[in-house]
């Protein structure tokens, strides 16, 4: 299976896993002037955006966007957009060029193209990707359940985000596609106790969504755990 990093603690986990992403925007600054970087939501990655926000790099030449995003608007404590301008936005990050996904339309749909262009306007290959995983084995917003599930993880599709209802979880939802999530110089999955090491490790032979990330060969994977 892909690269594992395994840490101690939460502490050291988000201390390295920082320095590491930070090495690579540091790689791309260096070698093309910009560098770009792709996160997850939820309660996980917040230790880790606190650190990497306190990273010496040159922030307002990164662009940072969302792997996907619940259509809330940034009032709401649902908002993957807010917490990443709650955390990672700050200290020596807070002048990074933030790209959301959530536009100002009521509807998803209403929103898709201006979302695409937005993230068509990003410089890519990404530097990193950061992908959570959820109970079911899904990542970004690619959930068991969602209608158009084929849709989204198509590999020959040419969309770089969809719209999709996840079914068994609140909110529509905004989302990078697997070809948007595979652009990248290193997918990074960030997980956090036995029960997700547990769902990563077994994610091929149950078919879990996940799994197309950790079985392509196309793009760097590690995995990076701590109980």
């Amino acid at each position: 299976m892909s690269n594992w990093q395994l840490m101690p603690d939460t502490n050291q986990l988000d201390q390295k896993l920082a320095q590491h992403i930070a090495g690579k925007l540091a790689e791309d600054l260096q070698k093309r002037g910009t560098a770009s970087l792709a996160v997850s939501g939820g309660g996980t990655p917040k230790g880790l955006f606190q650190r990497l926000s306190k990273c010496d790099l040159d922030w307002e030449n990164i662009q940072v966007t969302l792997v996907d995003e619940r259509w809330v608007g940034l009032e709401s404590p649902d908002s993957n957009e807010q917490m990443l301008r709650d955390k990672l936005l700050q200290n020596n990050a807070s002048n990074a060029r933030i790209v959301g996904l959530k536009t100002a339309d009521k509807h998803g749909k209403d929103g898709l193209a201006e979302a695409r262009r937005r993230i068509a306007g990003i410089g890519k290959p990404f530097s990193a990707v950061i992908l959570g995983v959820g109970g079911d084995g899904h990542t970004a917003s690619w959930f068991p359940q969602a209608a158009n599930l084929a849709q989204l993880v198509d590999p020959a599709g040419s969309a770089e985000v969809e719209i999709t209802d996840p079914v068994t979880a609140p909110h529509q939802r905004i989302t990078l596609t697997l070809p948007a999530v595979l652009n990248t110089r290193e997918v990074i999955v960030h997980i956090v106790g036995a029960e997700k090491r547990t769902v990563v490790e077994s994610a091929i032979e149950k078919q879990f969504p996940i799994a197309l990330i950790l079985e392509q060969t196309k793009t760097p994977v590690t995995i990076w755990w701590a109980p």
